[in-house]
């Protein structure tokens, strides 16, 4: 949203390096283990050929290279990289040519400078920035040394994703650097005890929601052909408060490790400020703030006492709490204990099962999927009487999409990370134009529903939740055996949902709603808020909910 670069995808290339620029412990890393006769051969290496030409007749096939490094470089500039004689004896002649038409040092500045080091990194400049965050010419020798590794197979030894293999892999370079004569003792024992530690990337931040900006950018994009510019919802600062706030958020519930946790942040216009799609996009690149399917428990109900103040009824009519039987179905208060008569403002704050499933039975299960679907709730919607307690499946952020009403004053929104793509040369491909998409609810009943929202974390069920400047209001949800737990609510403008459960659907035994998601909204909101204050939105003058003819459900 400020213009600042997020990440860059696809081929990555640094900035083109002399080899003066370059510390000497860079290429003698890399000639150490690629071709430490560099100097010393015409551009092939003729025992090496011998030997591979032995090794590929006796297993009938290309099985070995035996290139050197120019022969390498030729490969890199001219040729495919099928395992071909045809392709070896071409590679072989280029090989001499460029020995003939560059000095060995230019070849190796070429060299450097192109060849693939992993996750979409050409040269040793891009490299060192995706790797370690800086440029080549500070590289230290164990990080020439990782960097060196990498050349063998770059998805294998990538220090990001496997450690302990690239720690293994660099200390083989090492001890080939000390075997060549290209460091001496003393260097290779300091490399040897040295730490390497993996720098943020250049360009490393929000994966989660560079994964979504990127799928949606393709469908707004159209195939275009070429670089393409997108400019996102993403807020830095927001989305800081929300990787801060889930990891005190979960070390303050004391949830377990095995136990995943996504959230997701909105404006009221549907601007998806920041998200996590799981506790670590390195173990995991499941987002689950997008793609997770799970029942939201409570956290539907808003939508049944909407519907009830649509119809007339009023935050302080009574209802009866007390066990209910439909058809063959009696679902149960929380440990079994009811209220008797109580308001529809305590129903909700308390999340009473007995009352709610009674409200729904009272003002039609109808009216509450018709408000419900206004609001924005996605997908089809339970025609049982189970529809009351949160049984049809929604991903994070189409629940806090149903929410977003709640802060624009009524409008319904579409969730969104993109708003607008243009090629690198600055022609325009797409741009949002439309904030809101339609009325949701008349602001008398959104604000009814508000009032009734901020109880439930006044003295409810999600207390956890309260905030230390702002009005807060949320609803807590928990499914059958404590599977899913979620806290969905708002304040000061931003929505956020937090989802917590188990990928393999199990039981978190005595997790809900209103402890660690309830915990962990607070911390991410009391951060969000602090970073970007609340402001006042507007909402656009749209025909009034009451006015339309709702379509059927």
């Amino acid at each position: 949203m400020d213009g600042s670069p997020i990440t860059v995808h696809g081929q990555s290339f640094g900035l083109p390096v002399r080899l003066s620029e370059l510390p000497p412990h860079v290429s003698r890393a890399v000639l150490a283990v690629e071709d430490r006769n560099f100097y010393h051969h015409i551009g092939i290496n003729p025992l090496s050929v011998a030997r591979a030409l032995f090794i590929n007749v006796k297993e009938g096939g290309v099985r070995q290279g035996g290139s050197t490094l120019t022969q390498q470089l030729a490969k890199n500039l001219f040729l495919s990289s099928d395992r071909t004689y045809k392709r070896k004896i071409q590679e072989f002649f280029l090989a001499l040519w460029l020995e003939q038409r560059f000095s060995k040092d230019e070849i190796l500045t070429l060299y450097l400078n192109r060849v693939y080091f992993g996750a979409g990194a050409y040269g040793v400049d891009a490299a060192s920035y995706r790797y370690f965050g800086k440029p080549a010419r500070k590289l230290t020798l164990p990080e020439s040394a990782v960097l060196a590794g990498l050349l063998k197979a770059p998805s294998h030894y990538a220090p990001d994703r496997n450690p302990s293999d690239a720690g293994q892999r660099a200390r083989l370079v090492v001890d080939a650097m000390l075997d060549a004569g290209f460091i001496t003792h003393e260097q290779a024992e300091n490399a040897y005890r040295s730490p390497v530690k993996i720098g943020a990337s250049q360009f490393s931040g929000a994966p989660y929601f560079v994964d979504e900006a990127i799928a949606e950018a393709r469908q707004a994009s159209k195939g275009a052909d070429g670089d393409l510019i997108i400019r996102t919802t993403y807020d830095p600062a927001i989305q800081d408060a929300l990787e801060m706030g889930m990891i005190a958020g979960a070390a303050l519930a004391e949830i377990d490790q095995s136990i995943e946790i996504a959230a997701v942040v909105i404006d009221g216009e549907g601007s998806i400020k920041a998200m996590a799609g799981g506790r670590d996009y390195r173990v995991s690149q499941f987002n689950r703030a997008t793609h997770a399917h799970r029942q939201p428990g409570s956290a539907f109900k808003p939508f049944v006492f909407l519907a009830a103040l649509e119809l007339g009824w009023r935050p302080e009519d009574i209802i009866d709490d007390a066990p209910v039987t439909v058809g063959k179905w009696s679902p149960e208060n929380y440990k079994g204990k009811y209220y008797g008569e109580v308001s529809l403002r305590e129903a909700l704050a308390r999340s009473l099962n007995g009352a709610t499933v009674r409200l729904q039975e009272q003002v039609g299960r109808g009216a509450v999927r018709i408000a419900a679907k206004r609001m924005g709730f996605h997908g089809g919607l339970n025609q049982g009487p189970a529809l009351a307690l949160g049984v049809d499946a929604v991903t994070p952020l189409d629940l806090a999409a149903a929410y977003a009403p709640l802060v624009n004053g009524g409008y319904r929104i579409e969730a969104h990370s993109v708003e607008r793509v243009s090629l690198s040369d600055g022609d325009l491909i797409y741009a949002r134009k439309s904030r809101y998409v339609d009325a949701a609810a008349s602001p008398a009943n959104i604000d009814a529903l508000n009032d009734m929202l901020a109880s439930v974390v006044g003295w409810g069920t999600g207390k956890a939740a309260g905030l230390s400047r702002y009005r807060a209001h949320g609803k807590t949800g928990t499914t059958q055996d404590n599977r899913d737990a979620w806290f969905a609510g708002h304040a000061g403008g931003l929505v956020c949902v937090v989802w917590v459960g188990r990928d393999d659907n199990k039981s978190m035994g005595e997790v809900t709603g209103g402890g660690a998601p309830a915990i962990i909204w607070r911390e991410i909101m009391e951060r969000a808020l602090a970073a970007r204050p609340p402001k006042t939105v507007e909402p656009p003058l749209l025909a009034p909910v009451e006015a339309r003819a709702d379509a059927s459900i």
